[in-house]
């Protein structure tokens, strides 16, 4: 898969080809390019009526980019001038890793597992930016958890560390909610103290890791949470048992990778929030994910 300069992404507002978000808006996928601006995928694919997700599993962002560098002005609009939502809605796979970051471990009083820790959440939880995170009535203590994720973009099985990132569409920001409260009560309940609605956010845009990374490495990338606007815990992906790379080649080796899967590659600390909290995610490179508490209706 030759890369992608595009990054993907689903803009809100009116169209006869979206599909409607978690908020009732309807959703169209679009893509950005770096010099051009923000364009429907409609607009550069005629009769495309899918999303973000049908793009990858149809192996159409080649045409994409194509289309992208060769289709009039008039498609394209400022990337400030929309609003995002989550880049798809129905993910085949959400896989999690747990306790990643040396310190974060330390401050659960718990040792780096000698293996990834992995779990998998459904698409139920998943959110866009700016969509209300809620919190839930069966918990009393929630945190928040700012994240890098990586987005498969072709077939991966069986794959080596060293090929892993070449399998990748791209990289976006998470926030990865936690009932910690009801983990706390038993660690077998980590699936249930996961998959609560609401409780994976991600976007506004899934972006390339050249692009990402710059003329730095995947290692140097920043990842922040944040709350109320003051950066609660921060650190970078050097800072990992794990690395990301590392993570593609063991759960290839678990299960076949398919494009549009996500591994969320753990926090650098997890925050207790409530409602009328903004929790973000911040990510060196990738962009900036901010999404309100509110309590579960």
């Amino acid at each position: 898969m030759a890369p992608s300069i595009l990054h993907l992404c689903s803009i809100s507002g009116e169209s006869t080809t979206g599909a409607p978000g978690a908020s009732g808006i309807t959703e169209t996928a679009a893509v950005v390019h770096p010099r051009r601006g923000v364009a429907r995928v409609s607009d550069l694919l005629p009769g495309f009526t899918g999303d973000i997700l049908d793009v990858l599993t149809g192996d159409l962002l080649g045409q994409l980019d194509a289309a992208a560098e060769t289709a009039d002005d008039a498609v394209f609009s400022s990337p400030d001038e929309v609003t995002y939502g989550a880049p798809y809605r129905h993910p085949r796979m959400l896989w999690g890793i747990g306790l990643n970051y040396v310190e974060h471990a330390s401050d659960l009083s718990e040792g780096v597992p000698e293996e990834p820790a992995s779990f998998i959440k459904g698409d139920h939880t998943v959110i866009g930016p700016g969509e209300a995170i809620p919190i839930p009535e069966q918990s009393e203590r929630t945190t928040t958890e700012a994240e890098v994720a990586v987005v498969i973009g072709r077939y991966c099985r069986n794959v080596e560390p060293e090929d892993a990132l070449d399998y990748l569409v791209g990289v976006v920001p998470v926030l990865d909610q936690t009932a910690e409260d009801i983990l706390q009560r038993n660690p077998r309940f980590l699936t249930r103290a996961k998959n609560f609605p609401g409780f994976f956010a991600f976007g506004p845009r899934i972006v390339p890791l050249a692009e990402a990374v710059g003329s730095g490495t995947f290692a140097d990338m920043e990842v922040s949470t944040v709350v109320n606007g003051e950066v609660k815990r921060s650190n970078t992906v050097s800072r990992m048992r794990y690395d990301p790379a590392y993570l593609i080649s063991f759960h290839s080796k678990v299960m076949p990778l398919y494009p549009g899967d996500m591994i969320s590659t753990g926090t650098p600390g997890a925050i207790h929030v409530t409602p009328g909290d903004t929790a973000e995610c911040r990510v060196s490179g990738v962009g900036v994910l901010s999404n309100p508490v509110t309590a579960s209706s």
